[in-house]
């Protein structure tokens, strides 16, 4: 697709959300030399998309000046006077960028949107007469949504690593140094709090591990200092630094252990293996890491599994039993295979 024009790249959503967008543009620019992006996402993200040729980001205020219908046009005719575009892509297909959609395209902007896969996934959690097996990836959804503005993309395998400036990256001699995400945003998809304290007092008494423990503002971040003063060798990044310092920590890690969460994919950015644990969700849902193999993955089959897509939905059983069941010393021992120790 040959074009002056940039293409305008809608995305607003959860930070993992945004971050499994950040390997499919990568992978269109550079097939692509003749392209170049505009991408819109939460102006918080602007980090994510940092180093990546031809891509210009503008960063949407979506709880202030770009709130509400009003803010989505305030938004539409302050894009529309940074330049033109050659098409949207919607990488969302919510209600805002539906409506920025409309707009561009009665302004003479064709568009395409993503294919969620909303009776699939239905038919995938619901609690009887499931119809089990692997979705389309969120990544090849998006890459369909670019097929269908005509630019064909070949999705590698495993990702590129980015490029961030910050300290050395740290050796993966022995000890290791671990990242530790014990939080997802729904309760359904944590692994529980008291079994996670004894995976890391598991991790940190062999070979002087270094810990390094990640999660959110607030009571993450004060439930994470109390580890720090619980453990040695353990350190929180919890709330004390902005996101693009916790991700040059995150791309120094030799192996990221979290649940089906943001840190996921941001550690996946990197090319960090990481150890994910499923309970509710599922990685046939298509929420697996980018280039992470799914035998890195912790789960137990259930037949009740997954129960929903995000984790947002009580338990069928009521017991948790997806979580409960796996013990620490299982998540251990994959860690330790993942990364190639006996």
């Amino acid at each position: 697709m040959a074009s002056t024009a940039p293409l305008l790249v809608l995305r607003f959503s959860a930070l993992g959300d945004v971050a499994m967008t950040v390997p499919v543009v990568r992978a269109l620019l550079q097939q692509h030399p003749d392209v170049r992006v505009c991408m819109v996402s939460d102006r918080a993200y602007a980090c994510l998309f940092e180093g990546i040729d031809r891509l210009t980001f503008f960063g949407a205020d979506l709880k202030g000046e770009h709130r509400g219908l009003l803010g989505l046009v305030r938004l539409f005719f302050t894009l529309r006077k940074a330049g033109s575009y050659s098409a949207v892509a919607d990488l969302h297909h919510v209600i805002r960028t539906r409506v920025l959609r409309v707009l561009f395209l009665m302004s003479g902007v064709r568009g395409q949107h993503l294919d969620k896969g909303r009776k699939q996934k239905r038919q995938l959690t619901r609690r009887y007469q499931k119809v089990r097996g692997a979705l389309p990836s969120g990544f090849e959804r998006m890459r369909l949504v670019f097929e269908q503005l005509n630019i064909s993309i070949s999705l590698p395998s495993v990702s590129t690593a980015m490029k961030i400036t910050g300290d050395s990256p740290i050796t993966t001699a022995r000890p290791l140094r671990i990242g530790v995400a014990p939080f997802a945003r729904h309760p359904e998809k944590t692994y529980p709090i008291e079994q996670m304290k004894e995976v890391v007092a598991l991790l940190q008494a062999r070979a002087a591990n270094t810990i390094l423990l990640f999660g959110a503002a607030g009571a993450e971040a004060v439930s994470l200092a109390a580890w720090e003063k619980e453990f040695a060798q353990v350190r929180s990044m919890a709330g004390r630094g902005s996101l693009r310092e916790e991700l040059v920590q995150i791309s120094q890690l030799d192996v990221m252990l979290c649940m089906d969460s943001a840190n996921m994919h941001l550690a996946s950015l990197y090319n960090v293996p990481v150890v994910s644990i499923w309970g509710a969700t599922h990685p046939d849902a298509g929420f697996m890491g980018w280039g992470q193999p799914l035998q890195s993955a912790v789960q137990i089959e259930l037949s009740c599994r997954p129960c929903s897509v995000f984790g947002n939905k009580p338990c069928f059983r009521g017991d948790h039993a997806c979580m409960r069941q796996i013990t620490p010393a299982a998540i251990v021992e994959q860690l330790y295979r993942v990364v190639g120790k006996p």
